[in-house]
């Protein structure tokens, strides 16, 4: 029964093959390898941008044919690429540097929990639609402070925040704090208090360092927020304030400086914002009343600017539904008096239209390391991370500890000079294990030799122990990115596509596009076997020939004041019937320049060639020898037309780029056939001609 059971099985196996195998035939062979349509059918289908899950549509005479060319491109692309392996191209130096460097791009988004990237992206979306207004209380903490300092500024953090909640004034702990911090002493009666202490106006994701971004949008305005944890230190939050955000701005503003009491001010702004109401236009009320020098002359315009650039007061009128167009009446901050005119505001763009911008800054952003984190875990579980200083070592050994290299560790470490006796480091019980390798004291000491940095002190056990984090999660992601093209086939299959892309550059720069340059023999006989071909009769030649010509002597007089039209006509005419050359004429016409005209380089002569077609110099009554005076500003131009040339064969030199593209092309096709010949490329026409899209 059971091997009546197996036959079935090996028989549906075997019918299932053979059934994927007649939805994907075999379309091209070459070099020995069989290319499946569907292989053939992703490339072409992203060649003209069609989506290949796109239901196919009736076969047109275009579709047909557009098929027809990309498959012989198609099996010249791969018989190419056969002999680009084949003479080691792969191998280049400059190659494997460039396709380096592409990798490390290209892997940095497939190094991190897609999952939780893409949350965190929607994460900064949703809250981008959101303008936020607050104030801080800053307590400065090293980031690497040690745990005794560290608590020190936590506790001083939740006593701050302990005196706002019972409603001590928020800017003056924030003056207290920002003074006791820059050592200036809240004792000297003479420094004026700052009444905005902490203040930070409006801003939106991304201003603000992430865990700062996070407390913010996790509270409602009114609220003050328990310390929070950032490089700079300890945060005490108050939000004021939170609007949907209306996208940057295009503005204008009429500027008066005056305290609100101050009579002069308030009186000036006024009286531009009764110019407005009678009808004059926000520019020259602007230039008239506005003591902004930098943009009064611009009719008050500030050029696009984010929330974190603008008053707040700014922000808070256009958010509370200014239209474009509309302006305000005129208000007070502790800058002056102002009244601002909204021009333009931008809607924000859709999800996927702010991806590229989002990815680029999570980049410099402490939020990337989230989906870092989870990914260097998910890796850990991957390739069975064993850290034996948390259990027993291998052969219930007892844990692995970091105590020997605690013990030689000295301040040098904090001043970028410590080194190691490798001799005081004994045994060679491993640390950790990562896709079975294990991992020493040595080598978490050797990076630590090799990435110390000046820095804060603190105690060496909390130094090696953060040193050591360091080291797992690099050896860990080193792990990952060594096993990224296996693990991945998608990023296997980008990477290997660019590689191919530079193999194919390199090797058609070297045996076609150069080869044509600088085989200078092959393309004189090239030319001469071509050339006899051309036919000026037919219009696909006609760029091998020139049309009828002009050669025409161009006189230019800067001024008619240094020498009138009449008289450079004769001189010029004077000058042909002695057969003078250019520069004889130049003198001769340079001579009769008027001294007292005192125009600086008043003549100018050259000789020009004009093809019929490609100029608009002479009008067509003009294309005929003779001379002819054409008005330019205050001076003049007279075209001497000598001859017309009629049309005539380019030389080798004169339609040189026409002919190396000729001959690239005749290079290239006598290649293919070659190669085509030499990898035994094989076109299954059958199954061509049944392929739809």
């Amino acid at each position: 029964m059971k091997k009546f059971i197996s036959i079935l099985m090996l028989t549906a196996f075997a019918v299932l093959a053979f059934s994927q195998k007649q939805d994907d035939p075999v379309m091209f062979e070459i070099n020995g390898q069989s290319i499946r349509r569907s292989e053939f059918m992703k490339e072409f289908l992203q060649s003209i941008g069609k989506d290949p899950s796109a239901p196919k549509t009736a076969c047109t005479y275009e579709k047909r044919l557009a098929l027809e060319e990309y498959v012989e491109l198609f099996a010249n692309f791969r018989a190419k690429l056969a002999d680009a392996y084949a003479q080691g191209y792969d191998t280049m130096p400059s190659l494997r540097k460039e396709l380096g460097q592409y990798r490390n791009e290209l892997a940095s988004p497939y190094l991190m929990d897609s999952t939780t990237l893409n949350e965190i992206l929607k994460e900064a979306y949703e809250r981008n639609h959101y303008i936020v207004r607050a104030a801080h209380i800053l307590v400065r903490c090293d980031q690497n402070a040690t745990a005794t300092d560290t608590l020190l500024a936590y506790n001083r953090a939740m006593e701050l925040y302990n005196r706002a909640l019972k409603g001590e004034n928020f800017n003056e702990l924030a003056w207290n704090e920002e003074q006791k911090t820059s050592m200036q002493m809240i004792k000297d009666e003479k420094l004026k208090k700052n009444p905005n202490a902490g203040e930070l106006g409006y801003f939106t994701v991304f201003d603000m360092v992430y865990p700062f971004e996070c407390a913010v949008y996790s509270i409602t305005p009114g609220t003050i927020s328990k310390p929070v944890r950032t490089r700079f230190g300890y945060h005490v939050i108050k939000l004021y304030d939170k609007k949907t955000f209306y996208g940057e701005s295009k503005i204008q503003h009429i500027w008066v400086r005056g305290d609100q009491d101050t009579i002069r001010g308030r009186s000036k702004i006024m009286e531009a914002y009764q110019s407005l109401i009678g009808g004059d236009s926000f520019e020259s009320v602007a230039k008239n009343y506005s003591d902004d020098r930098t943009t009064y002359n611009e009719g008050g315009r500030l050029p696009m600017l984010p929330v974190t650039k603008l008053p707040s007061e700014y922000v808070e009128k256009i958010a509370n539904g200014m239209r474009d167009g509309e302006y305000t009446k005129p208000f007070h901050t502790q800058y002056g008096w102002h009244i601002v005119k909204l021009l333009h505001h931008e809607e924000i763009p859709s999800f996927e239209d702010m991806l590229p911008l989002y990815k680029q800054r999570l980049t410099r952003d402490l939020r990337s390391s989230k989906p870092k984190d989870r990914y260097i875990a998910d890796i850990k579980k991957k390739y069975n991370f064993v850290d034996y200083t948390k259990i027993e070592g291998k052969g219930k050994k007892p844990k692995a500890t970091l105590d020997p290299l605690i013990k030689i560790m000295n301040d040098s470490i904090y001043a970028h000079k410590w080194d190691y006796d490798t001799t005081a480091i004994k045994g060679a019980n491993p640390l950790f294990s990562l896709n079975g390798k294990d991992y020493t004291l040595k080598d978490v000491a050797e990076y630590m030799k090799a990435t110390q940095s000046v820095s804060v002190k603190r105690g060496y056990a909390e130094y090696v122990n953060q040193i050591y984090g360091q080291y797992i999660d690099n050896m860990v992601m080193k792990c990952a990115d060594e096993n990224l093209e296996r693990d991945n086939p998608e990023f296997a299959a980008l990477l290997n596509e660019y590689r191919n892309g530079l193999m194919i550059f390199a090797y058609n720069d070297e045996n076609i596009w150069s080869k044509a340059i600088k085989d200078t023999s092959g393309f004189k006989v090239f030319y001469l076997l071509e050339s006899a071909k051309k036919d000026i009769n037919n219009p696909a030649d006609s760029n091998y020939f020139w049309n009828e010509r002009a050669r025409t002597t161009v006189v230019k007089v800067a001024n008619s004041s240094a020498l009138a039209p009449e008289k450079a006509l004769k001189i010029i005419d004077k000058a042909y019937k002695k057969k003078l050359s250019q520069s004889e004429l130049r003198t001769l016409l340079q001579k009769a320049v008027d001294k007292k005209s005192q125009v600086a380089n008043p003549i100018d002569v050259s000789l020009e060639v004009y093809e019929e077609g490609h100029q608009k110099v002479l009008s067509r009554n003009e294309w005929r020898k003779g001379s002819y005076v054409h008005s330019e500003g205050t001076g003049y131009s007279i075209y001497v037309v000598e001859q017309i040339i009629n049309p005539a064969l380019k030389t080798s030199q004169e339609a040189r780029g026409y002919y190396i593209t000729d001959y690239q092309n005749e290079i290239e096709r006598e290649l293919n056939e070659h190669l085509r010949h030499k990898y035994h490329v094989k076109i299954y026409r059958d199954v061509v001609d049944e392929t739809t899209y």
